[in-house]
């Protein structure tokens, strides 16, 4: 119904913030992680997801697409009510929430409170398939941020490395050879440690 909400940022706090927008304020319930990209504005957009209960509405906001989709991910999980993703996206950021499930790393999502081991199983094995195939999709039609580091993971993740594992290379690299390395520097020097 409401796909963002933008303009100032009325009241703060690290679980909703108020959002006056033309003279009308929105109440939107917010992650920790929403909380650390917005604290220090005083305007803001913040893309947006109603859930409809029996007794209440609920608009749950978001700093970027990458945390609203994973929210919605997770709220398809049977068992992951919209507050329970809400505190997984607030325990966790959304690349170590997505990390978690395409690596199955149950541990990680066990460290949220509330998280049991059968949940983080669930939602391992409902989301899995989802998440690799949206990472590949972004990976390939290159939505993501279009920077010669996130260029580089791409191509190492086309060529079958494991994305973590490249990640953790190209950042050294760029940390021992500055970051003006080219994108061609970068693939080359990866496949020669990794």
């Amino acid at each position: 119904m409401y796909a963002f909400i933008e303009g100032s940022i009325d009241s703060l706090n690290p679980a909703s913030a108020v959002i006056n927008c033309k003279g009308v304020g929105y109440n939107i319930a917010i992650s920790l992680n929403t909380y650390s990209l917005i604290k220090e504005k005083t305007e803001c957009r913040l893309l947006t997801h109603l859930v409809v209960r029996e007794d209440a509405q609920m608009l749950f906001g978001f700093a970027n697409e990458d945390e609203r989709m994973l929210f919605r991910h997770l709220i398809s999980v049977s068992g992951v009510g919209a507050n329970t993703a809400r505190l997984i996206l607030s325990s966790l950021t959304p690349s170590d929430v997505s990390e978690a499930i395409i690596n199955a790393k149950v541990g990680t999502l066990q460290r949220v409170k509330g998280i049991g081991g059968k949940t983080a199983q669930r939602i391992i094995i409902d989301l899995k398939d989802k998440l690799v195939k949206d990472v590949g999709i972004k990976e390939i039609l290159g939505t993501t941020h279009n920077t010669n580091k996130e260029e580089a993971l791409s191509a190492l993740t086309l060529l079958g490395f494991n994305r973590n594992l490249a990640e953790k290379t190209v950042d050294k690299i760029i940390q021992d050879e500055g970051s003006s390395i080219t994108v061609e520097q970068l693939i080359k020097s990866a496949l020669k440690i990794m």
